[in-house]
């Protein structure tokens, strides 16, 4: 690769790449892919390493960038759930606690151990955690990171320095893991490539093929490219809807008498300074006004708060054109902020108010649908996942976590089998090792700005040899520096957008463009002093 500070030649760098790949594509209409997988999340691209892993001639699309929704804005944990095991719902931890072990395996330059502090405030809640934990402890068995103790109340102010230490009386210490979703959404599309696979973004599925005429099997999929607008019309033997939060849009264009799938919620962060985590254990609320837990967790020098849990049905169908591909529907609501300062700050001897707030984002929770007609909280509903295939053949797959990415698209294949939509073959992802992202030989060059360790080098290699198109591409999941600082984030727009410019050789109204779009984008993440 040419070092960071010498100029590429207009055209070489990720437009000629994606062209080829295009070109692929384009030759591939008059041939058969065993699996077209819609959606590039968690969902979609570990389906895709599953079925590439396993031979089969695999194709991904993606209306957006890869994990631009819900999968690069988690809690950045994975866990079994100690909430979950409070709920009673133990093969669902059991099952979280075996896949954690896989990924901190297979990828451990992505995911590590991370000890989690709960301090106790109440006599008894030493010992009712403490309790609780050794019994997760219990279902890791010898896949655990870590064994829970007890801690008195000056190690627990020590694990947690700015903890408020008025009335508390130990804690608890137990550990799970952490990792860099969008970094491990970006390994996945990787390692699917590695083994065979076709994965395009913005590229985006708005209907189907059949057999003969109206409703008769699905036999393809018509795809548009958002930049050139080209059609695509794509034969597959099974075509998968892994779209998260917008799988019943699909579903309904396979059949419109369909029943939702979903019940959308919304999960909201909030990134603190690290001042407010200055140790290396996260913090654990155990008890939330809506009988959730949050966390409190350290990420990149900055301090993660997060999450809020609220119901959002109106963004569970949009029209066939937006499918999948409406990115804006999840924005941090003002009683999303308060309620996470006001739920945290009973616990911190600092106390953040919206003035200390670097960015806070959103996600959209695709959390399976209560059709016993109850409504209310989403605390209920389940975060376990469902496969299904429709009489014309589409298999959707929604619901859980990133924790279980692996097993749902385990899961998936093998039910694409007993359908006969493929050949039998085993599964190989339990012990495959996942691709890293690409090292730059100067990334320690001199940043482009004084917040971030982003330099010229490692934007050139996002465009180059990670699909990044956009600013938001880099600045959102390349480096995380919107979710980390947003308005640091919008002061190196002008710089990144040159840049990905000079790789794609794209004019100066399309740069102007690229920063213009990136400061509307980067205004849902910046937090008004007053609500």
């Amino acid at each position: 690769m040419q070092s960071g500070n010498m100029k590429a030649p207009a055209g070489a760098g990720s437009d000629a790449a994606r062209g080829n790949q295009l070109d692929r594509v384009r030759r591939s209409q008059g041939e058969v892919w065993d699996i077209i997988i819609v959606g590039g999340g968690a969902t979609g691209l570990g389906t895709a390493v599953d079925a590439a892993s396993r031979g089969y001639r695999t194709l991904l699309l993606e209306a957006g960038d890869f994990a631009s929704g819900t999968s690069s804005k988690a809690t950045k944990l994975v866990h079994g759930g100690v909430r979950y095991l409070a709920q009673g719902r133990i093969s669902m931890v059991r099952e979280a606690l075996r896949e954690r072990d896989v990924l901190l395996r297979n990828a451990p330059h992505l995911a590590w151990p991370l000890g989690f502090v709960i301090p106790a405030y109440r006599p008894t809640d030493r010992l009712f955690y403490g309790i609780g934990l050794k019994i997760y402890d219990a279902l890791a068995g010898g896949r655990g990171v870590g064994r829970s103790r007890l801690l008195s109340a000056d190690e627990t102010a020590r694990a947690l320095p700015n903890l408020n230490r008025s009335g508390l009386r130990g804690g608890v210490l137990y550990f799970d893991g952490q990792f860099d979703d969008a970094g491990l959404a970006l390994a996945l599309a990787g390692t699917a490539a590695a083994n065979g696979g076709m994965l395009l973004n913005y590229v985006g599925v708005n209907g189907f093929l059949r057999e003969g005429r109206g409703d008769g099997r699905i036999v393809g999929v018509v795809a548009d490219d958002a930049e050139t607008g080209e059609r695509f019309r794509l034969r597959g033997r099974c075509i998968v809807n892994a779209t998260g939060v917008w799988v019943d849009t699909l579903r309904k264009l396979d059949r419109a008498d369909s029943l939702a799938l979903l019940s959308p919620s919304q999960g909201t962060h909030l990134v603190l300074p690290r001042d407010f985590l200055p140790g290396e254990h996260a913090l654990l609320v155990p008890r939330t006004e809506d009988g959730r837990v949050l966390f409190v967790v350290p990420w990149l020098g900055r301090t993660v708060v997060g999450t809020t849990d609220i119901p959002r049905p109106d963004v569970a169908l949009h029209a066939p054109g937006a499918a999948h591909g409406d990115r804006g529907a999840a924005v941090p609501l003002p009683d999303e902020v308060d309620y996470l300062l006001r739920t945290v700050a009973p616990y911190l001897s600092g106390k953040p108010s919206r003035g200390d707030v670097l960015s806070a984002w959103a996600g959209l929770r695709p959390l399976l649908h209560d059709h016993s007609g109850s409504s209310g909280a989403t605390a209920g509903l389940s975060r376990e996942h469902v496969a299904t295939v429709s009489a014309s053949g589409l298999l959707t797959v929604t619901g859980g976590k990133w924790t279980t990415y692996r097993a749902m698209a385990e899961a998936v294949i093998d039910l694409a089998i007993a359908h006969r939509l493929l050949e039998p073959r085993a599964c190989r992802t339990a012990n495959l090792a996942l691709d890293g992202p690409g090292r730059v030989p100067d990334a320690a060059g001199r940043p482009l700005g004084p917040v971030f360790d982003l330099t010229e080098a490692m934007v050139r290699n996002a465009v180059r040899t990670g699909h990044a198109l956009t600013v938001e591409d880099v600045l959102a999941r390349r480096h995380r520096a919107l979710l980390l600082d947003a308005r640091a984030a919008i002061d190196l727009a002008p710089r990144v957008a040159a840049l990905i410019g000079q790789e794609r050789g794209m004019n100066g109204d399309w740069v102007e463009g690229q920063v213009a779009a990136f400061r509307v984008e980067a205004a849902k993440y910046l937090v008004p002093a007053s609500g």
